[in-house]
């Protein structure tokens, strides 16, 4: 039995070499299959995409984050007390200044003006009565007719109600003023806001809470703060009576909503904060800014001409610092750079590289110094 299983181990031996020296020898026609599956992938180039570093004019900016402020706000309030008969507006309409708003009861300062007149009235004749007595006393007078302190007395009364007169008119003139109260008008052009009082309601003079708010839309201010390390730049740049011009953008920064300019610097920095308050003015024609709306701001303080520039995204950041893969001799090669102002998703470089630099945009994740690339592209993109 141990004669048997022997022959049977001895065959099964031979058929699994056969079936091995089947499948790993070198087939015909196939004699480039070893040396390919042998090939190093690490060692072949690396495809990148590359820009040209090009020379251009690029923006200085401050970024920072700001508030819509309008330049305007009024509470509208009734400078006199009455029943509120009628709303001249609709909610959140645009009102020009002296458009009429409300209408008071003015039954009340009909007759207040009612009753100057009619004493203003009263006092005349007397005042044409007396004129007519001091007249004829001024005759008698020649005439040593009367005493002198009669006609002293007859001119005194006179210059009374002369003076009396002038009472009167004022007091028309404030009856007047009342009564041109109970119409009440738009004090500044603007967007009103939801009203505070329904008609029929009895309204006190001057109550806080009025009746409506106009909110000056147009033009309109952002207030935003920039930190004091950069504040000389700008300082400068306003004595030097440079118009710098103000962009807002809006929370993505990807729509630019409207564009300014700087109009004011406060006169003290936070020391909290260590930031300066600045204030732009934006004409908002179209209504683009809405008040207390949040806006990313940028403030063009300058141009720096024929920087060398390249896309942000080009741009690595390691422990030593910054630096770009360049293309060299059809090898990758790291470039120590500095970096400057950055616009648009450009940045200068101040140190680093010249103009005409190929850059690795693309294909970065692979690169090694001294690694072998292949540009994909006939021609590299220029950074502009």
């Amino acid at each position: 039995m141990a004669l048997l299983k022997k022959p049977l181990l001895l065959a099964g031996v031979v058929v699994v070499v056969a079936a091995a020296a089947y499948f790993l020898w070198p087939k015909a026609g196939n004699s480039d299959a070893a040396p390919a599956r042998q090939m190093n992938p690490w060692a072949m180039p690396v495809p990148v995409r590359v820009v040209t570093a090009d020379a251009a004019d690029l923006r200085v900016q401050i970024k920072t984050i700001g508030t819509v402020t309008p330049l305007n706000t009024v509470v509208v309030q009734s400078r006199v007390t009455g029943i509120l008969q009628k709303l001249a507006f609709t909610e959140g309409d645009k009102v020009e200044q002296g458009q009429l708003l409300a209408e008071i009861e003015q039954a009340d300062y009909q007759i207040q003006l009612a009753q100057a007149q009619g004493q203003l009235e009263q006092n005349l004749a007397q005042l044409k009565n007396a004129e007519a007595d001091l007249q004829l006393y001024s005759k008698l007078r020649e005439q040593s007719s009367i005493s002198a302190q009669q006609y002293n007395q007859q001119q005194a009364l006179v210059a009374q109600l002369e003076g009396t007169i002038k009472s009167n008119q004022a007091q028309i003139d404030a009856a007047k003023l009342q009564l041109s109260y109970t119409r009440i008008h738009a004090p500044i052009s603007g967007r009103l806001g939801l009203r505070r009082v329904d008609p029929g309601n009895l309204i006190q003079a001057n109550n806080t809470e009025g009746l409506v708010t106009i909110t000056q839309s147009s033009p309109v201010a952002v207030v935003f703060a920039i930190p004091e390390s950069q504040l000389l730049q700008v300082r400068d740049a306003v004595r030097r009576g440079e118009s710098l011009t103000v962009e807002a953008w809006d929370r993505s920064e990807q729509q630019l909503l409207s564009q300014g300019a700087l109009t004011i610097l406060d006169n003290q920095i936070d020391a909290a904060t260590g930031t300066l308050r600045l204030k732009a003015e934006f004409a908002n024609e179209q209504e683009e800014l809405f008040p207390n709306q949040f806006v990313n701001v940028r403030l063009n303080v300058a141009v720096q001409q024929d920087a060398v520039t390249i896309p942000q995204d080009a741009v690595q950041y390691g422990s030593a610092g910054n630096y770009v893969y360049v293309i060299e001799q059809n090898k990758a090669q790291i470039r120590q750079v500095k970096l400057g102002a950055a616009d648009n998703g450009l940045v200068a470089v101040e140190d680093g590289l010249q103009t005409g630099d190929l850059v690795v945009l693309e294909g970065l994740d692979r690169l090694r110094p001294g690694r072998a690339v292949e540009v994909i592209t006939d021609q590299p993109v220029p950074a502009s």
